[in-house]
Formats: structure tokens, sequence, C-alpha cells
């Protein structure tokens, strides 16, 4: 029973990542669209590969805790809202 219980937990943490990770590949691409940028160019704004971004944005990876909060001021955002917390 308790072995049931623990592997709910576990599932709804690997559910509950999978999609924080799927909005934030989303609301990141849609972002650097709708700012008319190139993955490179976003990079260098940002610091960061345009091949890290391109893994972000397909959902591959994601970036670090600091990283999410300088993607959030660059656009004007919350962190909340890319990681779909809020609307």
């Amino acid at each position: 029973m308790v072995v049931s219980s623990f592997l709910n937990v576990i599932l709804y943490i690997i559910f509950s990542m999978k999609n924080v990770i799927e909005i934030f590949a989303e609301r990141l691409s849609e972002l650097r669209k709708e700012s008319n940028l190139s993955l490179m160019q976003l990079g260098k704004d940002l610091g960061v590969s345009d091949t890290a971004l391109s893994r972000w944005e397909r959902g591959v990876q994601i970036p670090n805790i600091e990283t999410l909060v300088i993607i959030a001021k660059y656009f004007n955002v919350s962190t909340d809202y890319l990681v779909g917390l809020e609307d």
C-alpha cells in the first residue's frame, strides 16, 4: 500500500513536470517569434547558445532557475507565466 502511494506521487510529479516543460517550450517559442527574434539573436541577448534555446523550445531540456528569471525579465513576463502557473 505504501509503495503504491509512493509510486502515485512519483507519477504525479513526472506528469506535472512534463506539462511544465511543454508549456515553457511553447511560451518561449511564442514570445521569441512575437518579438521577431531568431534563435541566434535571442541567444546572444540572453548569453546562451542558440542550441540551448532550440532544446528548450522543443522541450528536450529546461533552463536553470537563474536563466528562467533572465528570460522572464527579458520578455517582461513572470516566471509563473513561463511555466504555466498563470495566463
